[in-house]
């Protein structure tokens, strides 16, 4: 193995461990939002649709990682649907609640 092929090899190596972080990063990003709606107990402001895409990207990302047997993407994007998909789980679960109590949501005007 040539000095250049051990340099392309230990960069491609150092680029997945910071992608790998980064993707935690990413699944921490949304714990915020995932504390806010527990404490709110309520779904008002938060978009379905917006975090039902994200939850749904990242399904696809996960199958994207099996394929291509990457365990960085594959462990990355699972942490991100643990919090994103916590998020739009307690989004329908709320707005479910609310649909069924009859309120309607406040407007912020």
């Amino acid at each position: 193995m040539s000095d250049l092929e051990a340099w392309e090899m230990g960069m491609k190596e150092l680029v997945a461990v910071i992608f790998g972080l980064g993707l935690g990063c990413n699944a921490l990003l949304f714990v915020p939002q995932v504390v806010a709606l527990w404490r709110k107990k309520s779904d008002a402001g938060i978009s379905l649709v917006t975090f039902g895409g994200f939850s749904l990207l990242q399904v696809v990302g996960i199958v994207h990682g099996a394929y291509h047997h990457d365990l960085s993407l594959i462990l990355g994007m699972a942490a991100s649907l643990l919090t994103c998909g916590s998020v739009t789980a307690l989004t329908i679960f709320y707005r479910w609640n609310r649909i069924r109590a009859g309120v309607l949501p406040k407007r912020n005007c």
